[in-house]
């Protein structure tokens, strides 16, 4: 008799599954399967606050990240100047760069100039736009190599240094473009080399007085390079404003999700030149 109510039932499945298959329903059989399904969806939830789903793009990923198709194009240059040269250099730059930034022929700006305070000593820091992309970087490069009294600085120049690296930048959508600002200020560039290129929340939490100068990531030289540079009055607006951060709510799960992304950081702490639009 068990025989026969076990064959029933087990017909009566069989009959439920193959209804089920012919309309099109899904049936849930048992509370269990409802909390294996609970627990599905909430590891999909939390996954995904890990991988991005990727969709089908017929265009390049930096495209997501910057302001328009015809975004600007920056160009940051870190020289590391002969210690007993530092002067003679600063003033060298000071007489050509501002030349170069205010003549119209270039289509190029001098965003800012400036020596590393603390960081890597001895170290100057240029950080140029170029307004049109790739073409206007392609035009200035034209000309300038046309220009003596520039073949000249670079010649003199070239004495003064022990190396010198550039890379070619994006700015992203969400933060400022850097403009003209009075001083004094001290800056801070700090630069990350991700694991992925993703960064998003958390400059909402430092927006509030100001301090954001700009936002940007490598296109060319060392790739997932990822620069942020920040404004301060002195080093204790500074602390008080990194400080301020774990104020807010989220900044501290902002914190724990994107420090894994990092595989190095470096903070440098610099002061403008005299030249510099950035004071």
């Amino acid at each position: 008799m068990a025989t026969r109510v076990l064959q029933r039932f087990g017909n009566g499945l069989n009959q439920a599954k193959n209804t089920a298959q012919s309309t099109g329903q899904i049936f849930v059989l048992s509370r269990g399967l409802s909390a294996s399904n609970h627990r599905n969806r909430e590891d999909s939830w939390f996954k995904s606050l890990f991988v991005r789903k990727v969709d089908p793009r017929k265009d390049a990923h930096s495209h997501l990240l910057t302001k328009n198709e015809e975004s600007n194009l920056y160009k940051i240059q870190f020289h590391n100047v002969k210690p007993e040269c530092l002067d003679a250099y600063n003033q060298l730059c000071e007489e050509t760069l501002p030349s170069i930034h205010n003549d119209k022929y270039y289509p190029c700006e001098l965003v800012g100039t400036w020596n590393t305070w603390y960081g890597e000593q001895d170290q100057a820091v240029h950080m140029w736009r170029y307004r049109g992309g790739y073409p206007a970087l392609t035009e200035v490069m034209s000309k300038l190599r046309q220009n003596k009294e520039f073949m000249k600085y670079r010649e003199e120049r070239g004495k003064m240094l022990l190396s010198r690296r550039n890379q070619l930048l994006l700015e992203f959508s969400f933060w400022n473009e850097p403009i003209p600002r009075k001083g004094p200020n001290i800056y801070e560039l700090r630069s990350y080399q991700l694991r992925v290129s993703t960064e998003a929340r958390a400059i909402g939490y430092r927006q509030h007085n100001s301090e954001a100068v700009g936002g940007f990531f490598s296109q060319i030289g060392n790739l997932y390079m990822v620069h942020h540079l920040w404004a301060y009055k002195d080093l204790e607006a500074r602390e008080a404003t990194r400080n301020a951060a774990w104020q807010h709510e989220g900044w501290d799960e902002v914190v724990y999700y994107t420090v894994p992304l990092i595989q190095h950081m470096d903070s440098r702490i610099m002061i403008p030149m005299k030249a510099s639009p950035l004071q």
